[in-house]
Parts: structure tokens; C-alpha cells; sequence
């Protein structure tokens, strides 16, 4: 009998919110997934540069270094290029979203959201991979 061994896949989540940062970890980490966590967008870009996650959730309003700068750094990289990205963010405007779009990021969710939303985000961008490499 041979048995299939199922990677665990790993979510990187970039937020500097340390309650939502433990929140969708504890759920996420439930859900079976392994988790990285990154309270800063320079910590996000360092965690995806060194695992390689399957999935990236990043907030787009951060100090520093916003989202929109993580996606673009995301995506500079060839081994970064690829990895799902999903906006997490309280900007609810359709420009908004459609800017996030258009600059590389795969699906876009408004705060506050269900974490079961967010889950079936996570599970469709992991199975399929990025639009860009399509």
C-alpha cells in the first residue's frame, strides 16, 4: 500500500495588528496550515524571500513599508513572483480593490470579514497558484 504524504502548506501573514495576526494564526493553524508571521512589511518580505510560502495575506496599511510595497517586492523577485496574494485591508472602495488588482495581487478582502471567507480565499489561491503565472 503506498500512502501519499500531504505537504502542510504554509501561510505567510503580514499585518501590524498583533490581535488579527493571532487570531487568523490560532484559526489558520487549525485549519491545519503552517503558519509565518510577519508584524512589519519588511519582516513579510524577509519570511517570503527565506520559506517561500504557499500563500501570502498582507494588510495594506502598515507603517513603514505598506502593502502595496510588499506586493511590489513580492513580485520583483522571480522566486517570490509566484506566490498567491491576497490583500487584507478596511478600504472598501472598488477603486481600491481594483488597484490591488492591477498591480499583481490575486484577490482582495475587506475588514472586518469572516475567517470562513478568508479560509475558502486561502484554500482556492493555494490549489490554483497565482493568476500570473497563467
Amino acid at each position: 500500500m503506498i500512502f501519499k504524504i500531504r505537504k502542510m502548506a504554509t501561510i505567510l501573514l503580514i499585518d501590524d495588528n498583533i490581535p488579527i495576526l493571532e487570531n487568523l494564526t490560532e484559526y489558520f493553524e487549525i485549519e491545519g496550515y503552517k503558519i509565518l508571521i510577519a508584524d512589519s512589511g519588511k519582516k513579510g518580505i524577509e519570511l517570503a524571500r527565506e520559506h517561500i510560502p504557499d500563500l501570502i495575506i498582507c494588510d495594506t496599511k502598515m507603517p513603514v513599508m505598506d502593502g502595496y510595497e510588499v506586493l511590489h517586492l513580492i513580485l520583483d523577485l522571480t522566486k517570490t513572483y509566484e506566490i498567491p496574494f491576497i490583500f487584507s485591508t478596511s478600504n472598501s472602495e472598488k477603486v481600491d480593490r481594483t488597484k490591488a488588482l492591477e498591480l499583481g495581487a490575486d484577490d482582495y478582502i475587506v475588514k472586518p470579514f469572516a475567517l470562513q471567507t478568508l479560509s475558502a480565499m486561502a484554500k482556492k489561491w493555494i490549489k490554483s497558484g497565482s493568476v500570473r503565472h497563467k
